[in-house]
């Protein structure tokens, strides 16, 4: 429990800031989780706007914070491996 004006208002921001990480995370996941089932369908046409959606949301959680430079970058290179191999893929 805050017992200072300053602490209560961290904990209000903290929250907020917790909602928004949350919302960010799961659209990084969800646009993740739609690509690698296009893969596993092999809709290769769907494949290439899924891929540029999935990333595009990766760089801006990077850019909001709610993932490290490291973690994005490595998310990026794996989804991008998988649809290149899926397009190798006769």
């Amino acid at each position: 429990m805050a017992h200072h004006k300053q602490a209560e208002k961290r904990n209000r921001q903290g929250q907020r800031r917790a909602l928004r990480n949350k919302s960010v995370r799961t659209g990084v996941r969800t646009a993740v989780k739609k690509l690698q089932q296009a893969l596993a369908t092999a809709k290769p046409e769907e494949v290439k706007g899924l891929l540029q959606e999935a990333i595009r949301k990766l760089d801006k959680a990077h850019g909001k914070g709610v993932l490290t430079r490291r973690a994005s970058a490595r998310r990026i290179s794996q989804v991008t491996r998988a649809a290149n191999a899926a397009k190798a893929k006769p």
